[in-house]
């Protein structure tokens, strides 16, 4: 039976003061995925996420969430997100747990026990208690992801939600994502610059550049392909030969470095059909494939934040 899409985005475009910043992006999320949504700086990622949530309307396409329209069923759509864009928003003279109470005072099926019990999952337990002008950036950040868990949204979207963890706190964060998408079935929209978490916390990823997504992949499939290096006398050559003879990804060349990701490579074999075809070898390497390769690859290097 086909599921249901949590998050359907068509053709979203947004033009603002004459210049496109989204270019057509469509996107369909499941249940229990865990999506990461990577870019450069200025490609347009934060553009996307508020018009999922409606703080800015699109100027072409939609946005449907769990089969309600965000511009004509606001409310209904709204009701199944919770969601943390750039600094959470809390009352720094209350403390932690009154926070919680005010927010949980909005819907009356949140209860005291799932207050206690979401307090328990982000590790603060020890300082729900104090007023959270008291909380470093890292607490308020757990608190943050508290509130937007509490009511159990289908749909949890978080914009670098790992600013101001320690490395303690960011493998908690990341336990805490998975039991959320696997256990309790939500699906999750990560925006993060850490390219390695993104790597193990995600089942897909999307890389959006100049307001057009321009690589959508399975996780797996990237890093269980091995990134081959070489160096050869005549590289033009040996790229078009690879191109016709071997299922190639994100060939590339740097000086007088080809570079691919190569499925399923029988590299001794490969090897001799170039060394065969009169080529001069004089390197070659493999090495695991990353998503931090991946992207750098597809942006050319432009720095993501």
């Amino acid at each position: 039976m086909q599921q249901t899409a949590v998050l359907e985005l068509n053709n979203l475009r947004k033009t603002i003061k004459g210049k496109e910043i989204v270019k057509g992006v469509n996107l369909t999320l499941y249940p229990s995925q865990i999506f990461g949504f990577l870019g450069p700086n200025g490609a347009g990622k934060t553009t996307t996420i508020r018009m999922i949530v409606g703080l800015i309307k699109p100027t072409e396409g939609s946005v449907t969430i769990c089969g309600y329209s965000v511009a004509h069923d606001f409310v209904k759509a709204l009701s199944n997100v919770g969601c943390i864009i750039e600094s959470p928003d809390m009352y720094k003279y209350l403390t932690g747990m009154e926070n919680l109470l005010q927010f949980a005072a909005m819907d009356k099926k949140i209860s005291r026990q799932r207050i206690k019990d979401v307090v328990e999952m982000v590790g603060l337990q020890h300082r729900v208690n104090d007023k959270v002008n008291t909380y470093s950036l890292g607490m308020r950040q757990r608190l943050g992801i508290a509130q937007a868990i509490i009511a159990r949204p289908k749909l949890l979207i978080l914009d670098e939600p790992t600013n101001g963890l320690d490395p303690a706190g960011i493998t908690e964060f990341r336990n805490l994502i998975r039991k959320l998408a696997y256990e309790e079935g939500m699906t999750v929209f990560v925006s993060s610059h850490l390219l390695l978490e993104i790597q193990q916390m995600c089942d897909v990823v999307s890389i959006i550049k100049q307001g057009t997504v321009i690589k959508t992949a399975n996780v797996q499939e990237i890093i269980h392909n091995d990134r081959i290096e070489w160096q050869l006398n005549n590289p033009e050559k040996a790229i078009t030969l690879l191109s016709e003879h071997w299922h190639v990804d994100a060939i590339q060349l740097k000086k007088n470095t080809i570079s691919a990701d190569i499925k399923e490579h029988p590299l001794d074999k490969i090897n001799g059909f170039l060394i065969r075809e009169g080529l001069a070898l004089t390197y070659c390497s493999t090495k695991q494939n990353t998503l931090e390769d991946l992207f750098l690859d597809l942006t050319e290097g432009d720095e993501i934040v």
